[in-house]
């Protein structure tokens, strides 16, 4: 029995990890978080498919979105090289077809976050080179690295309606991407680490130690201090590093007295809190690599 998940006739790209979906492709990375309110809200569904709904809202926009980007021909001709992704526009119409694909008469109820990076290329001093458009609407983060001078060389801005209220795409939202997500395009050189992440972890840790923590993971992975992972299809240990952050999230988000960036900005608004954000985290990592031949 194919348990696997299909939307008009193909099978949904990227996978769920609670509420968030993620996705991994050869130029497409991103991080959506499905608002888990909704799995409280009385619409006459059992509790499962309440669930599935918000995890369906934001693993089909991942899903049409990179079918999207693939699908702009103009871009991926080898052809033109002057061509330039419209990420914006790929999101605005898997936001479209999301809303087509949960409508009457499957009404499945839902609203997620949508961030992104897409790796494309531009002429400069007559030679091909490598630069990043990164969407974001709402507060889960793509973060870039340079490891060899340990340093972020970008960072969304996380967008919010109001305090733990991210800006969302989905049922009764107000937020579109073609009005309310940014894109940025940002520079890169060989070596740089891509991260799509939710706000899990951002909300449990701050940017030095998630600096830190990437760029220790990678180089013990670079020396060889690491055995071999069988997930790492690419052999360039992404997955590795993505997982050692993921762990020194979670270990934040249980400890009911730790300090964390959620804690300080709850505290900002007044509210009493301690201790680190449970929540689901998850964290796609990429590196950009010339192709081979």
């Amino acid at each position: 029995m194919d348990r696997r998940s299909y939307v008009g006739g193909k099978m949904i790209r990227g996978i769920t990890n609670g509420d968030d979906a993620v996705l991994a492709g050869n130029n497409f990375i991103g991080a959506n978080d499905g608002v888990g309110a909704w799995a409280t809200k009385p619409k006459g569904h059992a509790a499962v498919r309440k669930a599935d709904s918000l995890r369906l809202w934001s693993r089909l926009i991942l899903h049409f979105w990179a079918l999207e980007a693939e699908r702009d021909t103009s871009v991926n001709s080898t052809l033109d090289q002057t061509a330039e992704p419209e990420p914006v526009e790929y999101l605005q119409r898997a936001y479209e077809r999301t809303i087509e694909a949960t409508s009457t008469p499957n009404e499945w109820l839902g609203t997620t976050t949508a961030c992104a990076a897409l790796l494309h290329h531009h002429i400069k001093n007559s030679s091909p080179e490598p630069i990043l458009y990164v969407t974001n609407l709402g507060d889960s983060q793509v973060l870039v690295i340079r490891p060899r001078d340990q340093e972020v060389i970008y960072k969304t801005t996380e967008q919010w309606h109001w305090f733990d209220c991210p800006r969302q795409l989905g049922t009764n939202s107000p937020d579109t991407p073609k009005d309310n997500a940014i894109m940025n395009k940002v520079d890169l050189v060989e070596g740089d680490l891509v991260l799509a992440m939710s706000d899990g972890v951002v909300d449990n840790l701050w940017e030095h130690e998630v600096v830190q923590n990437v760029v220790d993971s990678f180089r013990k992975w670079e020396s060889g201090e690491v055995s071999e992972d069988h997930n790492d299809r690419n052999g360039n240990g992404m997955p590795y590093v993505a997982q050692e952050l993921v762990k020194a999230a979670r270990v934040i988000a249980e400890d009911p007295f730790a300090e964390s960036p959620f804690m300080e900005r709850a505290v900002e608004e007044g509210l009493a809190m301690e201790g680190g954000k449970l929540d689901d985290i998850s964290v796609v990592a990429a590196i950009c690599k010339r192709r081979k031949g």
